[in-house]
C-alpha cells in the first residue's frame, strides 16, 4: 500500500507560479514512477506530467503539450517526494491536481495508476 499526500495548491494570478508537493509513504518510493494529473470542473481527468524511477541521478520525464516549457516535474527520493513546479500559470490551468504513482515504468493513462492522492485545488485568476 502507498499513501500519497499533496500540498501546495492555492489561488494565484495569471503569470504567477506555484509548486505542488506529493509526499509518498508505504513502499519503496524509488522504484515507483510518479505523475501528476488534473481535473477541471465538468471535464475528465487528464495527464499533466510523469517522471520515471532511476538508479542514477537522471530521470525520464514527459509532459502534456499544454504545459511543456512551463511546468517541471522532479523528485527527491531521500524525502519520498515528487514536485510539480508550475510557472507562467494560465486560467486554463485551473483544476484539482492529483498525484499518482505506478510501480515500474512511466505512465500517461489514468487507468494504469496504482495509487492516487486526494487532490489539491489550483485556481488561476485572470
Amino acid at each position: 500500500q502507498v499513501q500519497l499526500v499533496e500540498s501546495g495548491g492555492g489561488l494565484v494570478q495569471a503569470g504567477g507560479s506555484l509548486r505542488l508537493s506529493c509526499a509518498a509513504s508505504g513502499r519503496t518510493f524509488s522504484r515507483y514512477a510518479m505523475g501528476w494529473f488534473r481535473q477541471a470542473p465538468g471535464k475528465e481527468r487528464e495527464f499533466v506530467a510523469t517522471i520515471g524511477w532511476s538508479d542514477s541521478s537522471t530521470y525520464y520525464t514527459y509532459y502534456t503539450d499544454a504545459v511543456k516549457g512551463r511546468f517541471t516535474i522532479f523528485r527527491d527520493n531521500a524525502k519520498n517526494t515528487v514536485y510539480l513546479q508550475m510557472n507562467s500559470l494560465k486560467p486554463e490551468d485551473t483544476a484539482v491536481y492529483y498525484c499518482a504513482t505506478k510501480y515500474g515504468s512511466v505512465f500517461y493513462d489514468p487507468s494504469r495508476v496504482d495509487y492516487w492522492g486526494q487532490g489539491t485545488q489550483v485556481t488561476v485568476s485572470s
